[in-house]
């Protein structure tokens, strides 16, 4: 009994160890991978507004580039955000979901704005998810060049290779290769951790940047200088939104210690190792990440980046399948092909329209930028948007829930706020030169989703009008009003709620005048919660009728679940179905609309022809459902805009 007991804990250690090693290879991979280019981007005289090489500089920058670090990711993600959970989901998905719940109470103007901020939030992560693949695997090709100069032509072509490699296994999933990305990125980290003590080793006085004085003296004594210098230090923090977007695989504890124990002094020891090379030569300001390596072990590290890289970019390519994922089950999208690619991680999904979309705009974004320098200007922008908005929407989440008294948070928001709203205007700057870029591409994805939201109210509005009541159409079935001949077997008619009649089933019962033995009018609908519990996912309705064979059934689930409709059938009671259901035999119906513009000023034209364009989009609903292709039924109608 006492090994049994002794063997437990180690069991538990074992099982916490593996999380944390799987998050450091998830999780991480983005903001890991921010040492190559950051401190490079911020010297570079191909700026337009470059920082002058100067030993000041050089301790200002780097102080600063702790500090953000500090501020940003360790008090604003690791102590506030990582603490307020959907539960036990994160993201900024997750905090429109709860400020959702509170617009949904009466007098909620606040939170239902916010949830809209929270939108544009989400469409900025799809513009990150287009550049983080291509900055990152830029970045890490471009060793080469510190190799071997003469490689300079090949970077963008053995690049694209790479990306073009990743999108295109995307459809086996991440399970297999999620297994070793783990031991990769503790390899990265340590790596450059050990790179960066020995550059530390040779210019002792750069630890004196670990003084918060010197990044205040920095932005006090050299303001020009150092805020436009700010639009490149953001860049230490990319990857912020995918800590607390994966908090629901790997949970709060795995994160922080993977963060405070490794990835946070690894990163730090690299950047001041990157600095004090530069102190010793400022010839080495080029690519001062590559130089910390002898030339012995630079073409293994140029390897061991790549791969770093490719982590990075697979797990933000990851988050933006979840992201349009959530964003179709809570309305915003269109009902997406979504292909489940692990048996044991519901988070392991592949949208192709996604993939597709996503890899041709990351090659588009290698060919036109051509170097990582270029792109970090572009970059910046959807960094800074995305985490001004998520400590934004984290601060008022965090009042609402926790009650914390409205000095404290006033006090947090001035700080954590200051510093995000600095980084905007820092990167505003850089404007013209790419950071349009991001801007454009998430008003695009906004004005898409918000579209999307308002055409589907506007197209369930004059559904239910051509619907009709449903208790009143089943009294007409019941008197013999709608003459029907009753068969055997069970029919199963999707529809979007409980008050209106499905389209094909009025259509079945008036032209075709037959009613099924059982007829199951079936609802889904998707709480603005993750998951939701085996036991509060059917509530079945009599419609007033306890013998009539006809009765309603709604399936709830969580917005990270996949529903399945024959599986929910089978957890139906025989004794609130008026009798045992066939299910082998089950015929299904889909209603499907057909959609036409019409005058009625619902929207402007442009936007009813983007609505239309985007229903294009719209998955398979007998996939999507999980419903038998030789078992299912759709009968079409057609709605005007």
């Amino acid at each position: 009994m006492a090994d049994v007991q002794q063997a437990t804990p180690h069991r538990h250690d074992s099982v916490r160890l593996a999380v944390i090693v799987g998050a450091l290879g998830v999780v991480f991979g983005d903001i890991g991978t921010s040492p190559i280019y950051t401190l490079q981007t911020v010297f570079s005289p191909d700026d337009p507004h470059p920082v002058p090489v100067s030993a000041d500089n050089v301790y200002g920058v780097v102080s600063l580039i702790f500090w953000s670090v500090m501020i940003i990711i360790t008090v604003t993600y690791m102590l506030l955000a990582l603490r307020i959970d959907n539960d036990g989901e994160g993201g900024i998905m997750a905090l429109i979901a709860l400020l959702r719940r509170q617009a949904a109470a009466p007098g909620r103007r606040t939170a239902a704005l916010l949830a809209a901020v929270g939108i544009f939030g989400a469409s900025l992560f799809f513009g990150d998810s287009m550049i983080t693949p291509a900055i990152s695997v830029l970045s890490a090709v471009e060793g080469l060049k510190i190799v071997r100069p003469s490689f300079d032509s090949w970077v963008v072509p053995i690049t694209a290779v790479i990306i073009v490699v990743l999108f295109t296994v995307q459809r086996r999933g991440t399970a297999a290769v999620g297994r070793v990305f783990g031991p990769v990125m503790i390899a990265w980290f340590l790596a450059i951790g050990g790179l960066g003590i020995t550059g530390v080793t040779t210019e002792p006085e750069i630890l004196k940047a670990l003084s918060p004085t010197y990044a205040a003296g920095f932005l006090a004594g050299h303001f020009g200088i150092a805020f436009f210098a700010l639009a490149a230090i953001v860049l230490a923090v990319t990857g912020a939104e995918a800590i607390y977007a994966d908090m629901g695989h790997f949970g709060r504890r795995s994160i922080t210690r993977g963060w405070l124990f490794l990835v946070l002094p690894a990163s730090t020891l690299s950047y001041f190792g990157q600095g004090a090379l530069i102190l010793k030569d400022q010839a080495n300001v080029d690519s001062p990440f590559f130089l910390l390596a002898p030339g012995w072990a630079r073409l293994p590290l140029v390897l061991l980046a790549t791969a770093a890289t490719v982590i990075a970019s697979q797990a933000v390519i990851t988050g933006a399948f979840s992201v349009a994922s959530q964003a179709g089950k809570l309305g915003y999208l269109p009902r997406l092909r979504i292909a489940h690619t692990s048996d044991s991680s519901i988070g392991q999904i592949y949208v192709p329209w996604i993939n597709w979309l996503l890899m041709v705009s990351v090659l588009t974004l290698v060919f036109a930028f051509r170097s990582s320098a270029a792109l970090a200007y572009a970059f910046g922008m959807a960094v800074t948007g995305t985490i001004t908005i998520t400590t934004l929407l984290s601060l008022y989440v965090a009042r609402k829930r926790w009650g914390a008294p409205l000095w404290l948070l006033g006090a947090g928001a001035v700080l954590l706020l200051l510093v995000d709203l600095l980084f905007v205007a820092a990167n505003l700057t850089k404007l013209v030169h790419g950071a349009w870029l991001p801007l454009a591409i998430a008003l695009t994805a906004f004005t898409l989703m918000t579209t999307w939201q308002r055409g589907r109210r506007i197209i369930t509005a004059e559904r239910e009008r051509l619907e009709g009541p449903l208790r009143e159409f089943i009294d007409q079935v019941r008197d013999g009003t709608c003459a029907t001949q009753r068969v055997p077997g069970t029919a199963v008619f999707l529809n979007r709620g409980k008050l209106t009649a499905p389209l094909a089933m009025r259509a079945n019962v008036e032209h075709n005048h037959v009613r099924h033995e059982h007829v199951v009018i079936m609802s889904l609908e998707t709480e603005p919660v993750p998951r939701v519990p085996q036991q509060d996912r059917i509530v079945v309705d009599d419609l007033g009728y306890a013998h009539d064979g006809i009765f309603h059934v709604i399936v709830r689930y969580g917005y990270l679940e996949a529903p399945d409709v024959p599986a929910a059938l089978a957890l139906l009671d025989p004794g609130t179905t008026e009798g045992q259901l066939d299910l082998d035999e089950a015929s299904y119906f889909l209603s499907k609309i057909e959609l036409r513009p019409g005058d009625s000023p619902t929207m402007a034209t442009w936007r009813k022809r983007l609505f239309m364009a985007t229903a294009h989009a719209t998955a398979d609903a007998a996939d999507y459902f999980g419903l038998p292709r030789d078992r299912t039924v759709i009968m079409g109608s057609r709605v005007e805009v």
